[in-house]
């Protein structure tokens, strides 16, 4: 009762309540910060919950109604319920140690990358199934090491000498982590 008593006070004044947004790590850090910021200015008596989580437990609270929208790179538009659409365009970029022999190449091929171990996002997060199929499709098979959910925590494990970094590029601008170089990987 209290629930639906506090549903109809929210609905009924759209400028109060709280506004549940579920995301990645990744949305979270790097993209929502200015969005949030805009959000506020405009609408000051909205609370905003972050949530954060992998796309598929997004996309659970979403069509449970434990959040209101949900923001993921992927893994939403393959929920038959929910309607997605893109927000905008990113790529990945690839870090490297500043003293690592690619970090002074203009331009890294995938099979330049094969040859090193590499740490990259968990499957299902971040566009990896794109890292994925781009070696699949070239014949490669890449060894990665290590994975994790979130940008930092990759950035830390290649200053730490275990690999080279795939990240999404909003991780790395307007730089990346002090002692690491950003290579373009959107080719």
């Amino acid at each position: 009762a209290e629930n639906l008593r506090q549903a109809g006070q929210e609905y009924a004044d759209e400028k109060r309540g709280t506004l549940t947004i579920a995301t990645t790590h990744t949305q979270a850090r790097y993209v929502l910060p200015r969005v949030v910021q805009s959000f506020r200015s405009a609408f000051p008596d909205v609370r905003i919950a972050l949530q954060q989580s992998s796309p598929e437990h997004i996309a659970e609270w979403i069509l449970s109604g434990k959040a209101d929208i949900g923001i993921a790179t992927e893994g939403l538009s393959q929920f038959e319920d929910l309607v997605s659409f893109p927000c905008y365009r990113w790529s990945h970029m690839i870090v490297v140690p500043e003293e690592h022999p690619l970090a002074a190449r203009g331009r890294v091929a995938l099979g330049d990358l094969a040859e090193y171990p590499l740490i990259t996002y968990d499957v299902g997060f971040t566009g990896r199934g794109h890292i994925d199929d781009a070696f699949a499709q070239a014949g490669l098979s890449p060894d990665i090491v290590l994975t994790a959910m979130d940008s930092d925590v990759i950035q830390q494990y290649v200053l730490l000498g275990l690999g080279i970094g795939v990240v999404a590029s909003m991780a790395v601008q307007p730089a990346p982590a002090p002692g690491l170089v950003a290579l373009e990987a959107a080719h």
